[in-house]
């Protein structure tokens, strides 16, 4: 069974950002592959993400966070990015404070 890809606007613009075409299109590729399987892909998240999940793509490097609608079939992807422990840049401290802030996608 195959599911919609629905990005929202923030890791839209994450992707968009990638300079690089091939960690681009490798992000690509791993969205893509999102939609076959997604309740199997990735890893499911707790705490305040409790009900979102977690794909490495690019090398283990990125990280697309997403939920999944089995109602309408669609993957939403909420976050995108690199990341790294301990920093305010990291792809999980970004996508807590659009949590926080009501912004986070889905």
């Amino acid at each position: 069974m195959q599911y919609r890809i629905e990005i929202t606007p923030s890791p839209l613009s994450s992707v968009d950002a990638i300079t690089d075409r091939r960690v681009r299109n490798q992000i690509i590729e791993r969205l893509d592959r999102l939609a076959e399987n997604p309740a199997s892909s990735g890893k499911p998240l707790s705490g305040e993400f409790a009900g979102y999940r977690s794909e490495r793509a690019a090398g283990q490097r990125y990280r697309i966070i997403y939920r999944v609608d089995e109602q309408s079939l669609t993957v939403i992807v909420v976050a995108l990015g690199i990341r790294k422990e301990g920093s305010k840049k990291d792809i999980y401290q970004l996508a807590k404070k659009l949590l926080r802030s009501g912004l986070l996608g889905g």
